[in-house]
């Protein structure tokens, strides 16, 4: 065993045996101990393939199986004895441990055994803009009007019961105010509908396992069966589904290691629940606990702040951030007038550290709480030339030909995909209106048959002309074709194939006439045309090649940024985003902005009547401060203008903790007037 682990990070790999906890505190090296841990488990003859490790992001279980990769290998050639299986014989060199997300996980379970819940093997997973649509039928049925719950509004609140595992008979129950009753009507017939089509949507990826398991035992233990050991990542952001798929999966071997921190868990609004950690000794009475707490990312003066600042929270697993960098200077706090004096200092500081050669772009961060406050800070970015990225904005799966070339993918793998054939029967244009596009749906819906099953009729429905008949029998022809190549080629030539023959190239330039939103457009089709090129790659070698695969890799990529993210940041520019968006990243220089009470904590947290809301606002400004390596600044404004009015603001509780005066700290509520600034570090920090 190496010897750049310490002595928590030996221990917790080489744990090899029963339920294991493994705290890792932020800059801990948690990656590290989970890819020795898989390494260490091969070395002691579990075969690769016995082993799953499940994380929350497509790049971190890249990340990890290369990892752990690079580990065997490095093993191979110091003379590590080759695997060989129970019975004795030699494995097979390929096989290696399954790593992956959850979601993907989950995916290649349905795969095998969704016809048990009355879905077709060959599902689809629709996506936002689907969602959307199925949302807006419904309610358009129901006549519930958009003031009262629009389709979005109605997807979150579908979304939220799902992640706490609430279904479709249960929402009744579990809705408080009308606009939820309203809602549970919908989800009752939005969910019947996706049935009905065939389609999931993301959440019902780990919805239906987490009820295959609990309806099927057979199945749960066919599927436990596959694995010796189960490792999962970031145990702190499980939701309920999650919780009961992990413990349906370890519950007989009970070889089961999960590695998270709880003073990192900031993802409750999307389900994710801090108590499954916080109570994985009860869950699992034998269970080890390994903390790790020697942090190798941030100075001694970043790390007291955040030690300080976390130790009010009541409900945590004890630990304390150890620094294996001492010193450093102190974190500056930065006094402004309002909002604008705030952006304009901030990016003033930023500009000169850049000027003077004491920093790229890239080494820097402005972290916010909300999606509005970037505004303010991208005017002054772009005023004095700054470089800079706004992180999470329009996601590549959200523009219009992305999704037009999906739907050809989809409708080519699944005539019987309804929106995807919806989507493009007339793109590009070609003479089949909405009033026929309509008057087909309808004659689908009185024959009790998919959309793509009436077409060949055309001719006879009513109210369709000739004309009509025969662009109907030309797009047939085109879709039919096109499947026909589906099983000639590898699917970067089939997506190639799509854009030609259907003519969707030509119709983009004729749409686009400016020749800076050509070449994006163009750009983001030839995108998929390489995402294809690399999945044929990845899978010609395994034999695991087909559409359905590709579709599956791509619709999965939709929820997870992560790939995105790090093209982002590749770029020399400053960093700007959410604090939930920075969470897994560091940075030499971190601007923590809007540090009032109101925004962090946000207002919505403060007017809940439990701690629970403030903890997580405040393991959220713990975040922030963790992802700072070398320098933090903690910017708030004494005003800010509330509907064009400047309004006073209170500073953050959390700095007054932070600076050890919390005590000093007066809320608003109380009646009395704001608190007055933190005293120390006072506001221009002298390293600028």
């Amino acid at each position: 065993m190496p010897a750049d682990l310490n002595p928590a990070q030996l221990e917790a790999v080489r744990t090899l045996r029963g339920p294991l906890l493994v705290l890792a505190g932020a800059g801990t090296g948690k990656t590290r101990v989970v890819t020795y841990r898989i390494a260490e488990l091969i070395r002691h003859r579990t075969p690769a393939d016995r082993i799953l490790a499940v994380t929350f992001t497509k790049k971190a279980a890249g990340e990890m199986l290369q990892r752990a990769t690079q580990l065997l290998a490095r093993g191979s050639k110091k003379g590590v004895r080759s695997q060989s299986s129970p019975d004795g014989r030699q494995r097979r060199e390929t096989a290696r441990p399954e790593i992956s997300t959850f979601h993907s996980l989950c995916v290649r379970v349905l795969r095998r055994h969704i016809e048990r819940l009355g879905y077709p093997r060959k599902f689809a997973i629709c996506d936002r803009s689907e969602q959307e649509s199925q949302a807006r039928a419904v309610l358009r049925e129901l006549r519930a009007p958009t003031a009262a719950l629009s389709p979005g509004d109605l997807i979150a609140v579908v979304s939220r019961w799902k992640s706490a595992s609430v279904r479709p008979d249960q929402a009744a129950a579990a809705a408080e105010t009308d606009r939820e009753h309203l809602a549970a009507m919908a989800y009752r017939r939005y969910q019947s509908n996706l049935k009905r089509l065939g389609i999931v949507d993301f959440d019902d990826l780990l919805l239906l396992t987490e009820e295959l398991f609990a309806r099927f035992p057979t199945v749960r233990r066919e599927e436990a069966a596959r694995f010796d050991h189960v490792l999962i990542d970031e145990y702190q952001d499980t939701n309920h589904s999650q919780y009961a798929i992990v413990k349906a999966l370890a519950i007989g071997h009970r070889n089961l290691c999960v590695v998270g921190d709880d003073d990192q868990s900031i993802y409750a609004w999307r389900g994710a629940e801090v108590t499954h950690i916080l109570r994985f000794q009860q869950d699992w009475p034998e269970a080890k606990v390994v903390r790790l707490e020697d942090n190798y990312r941030s100075t001694a003066a970043i790390l007291n702040y955040a030690n300080t600042l976390i130790a009010f929270n009541r409900h945590r697993h004890e630990k304390t951030l150890r620094p294996a960098r001492p010193g450093g200077l102190r974190p500056a706090i930065m006094q402004c007038q309002d909002e604008t004096d705030e952006a304009r200092r901030v990016v003033t500081d930023i500009r000169q550290l850049i000027e003077q050669d004491r920093a790229q772009p890239r080494d820097v961060a402005i972290l916010c709480r909300t999606n509005e406050q970037p505004r303010s800070f991208e005017t002054e970015l772009r005023r004095a030339n700054v470089p800079y990225v706004l992180i999470g904005g329009m996601s590549f799966f959200d523009r219009r030909e992305v999704r037009d070339i999906l739907s050809y993918l989809k409708v080519i793998d699944n005539p019987h995909d309804e929106p995807a054939l919806r989507r493009i029967i007339n793109q590009p244009p070609r003479g089949i209106g909405n009033a026929a596009q309509q008057r087909f749906l309808d004659e689908a819906t009185s024959r009790g048959k998919f959309l793509w099953d009436v077409l060949p009729d055309a001719i006879v429905v009513d109210g369709v002309d000739a004309k009509t008949a025969a662009a109907v029998a030309s797009f047939r022809r085109l879709i039919d074709e096109l499947r026909a190549l589906a099983g000639k080629f590898g699917i970067a030539q089939l997506v190639q194939n799509v854009i030609d023959k259907t003519g969707y190239r030509d119709a983009l330039l004729k749409l686009y006439p400016d020749p800076a939103e050509r070449e994006s457009r163009l750009a983001s089709i030839e995108e998929i045309v390489n995402a294809a090129a690399g999945y044929d790659r990845d899978r010609r070698a395994a034999s695991q090649m087909s559409l359905s695969g590709f579709l599956d890799d791509l619709m999965l990529n939709q929820r997870d940024d992560s790939d995105e993210k790090e093209s982002q940041l590749a770029r020399n520019a400053v960093a700007l985003m959410t604090l939930h968006s920075a969470k897994g990243l560091e940075f030499p220089h971190v601007y923590l902005v809007g540090m009032e009470d109101g925004i962090l904590p946000h207002k919505r947290s403060l007017a809940m009547e439990h701690d629970s809301a403030i903890d997580e606002e405040r393991r959220l400004c713990y975040v922030g401060v963790t992802r700072a390596r070398e320098f933090l600044t903690l910017s708030f404004a004494l005003t800010r203008r509330k509907w064009g009015k400047p309004r006073p603001t209170t500073p953050s509780r959390f700095l007054y903790e932070m600076t050890g005066q919390a005590k000093n700290f007066r809320p608003v509520a109380t009646g009395r007037s704001p608190a007055s600034p933190p005293r120390r570090p006072t506001s221009k920090p002298s390293r600028r």
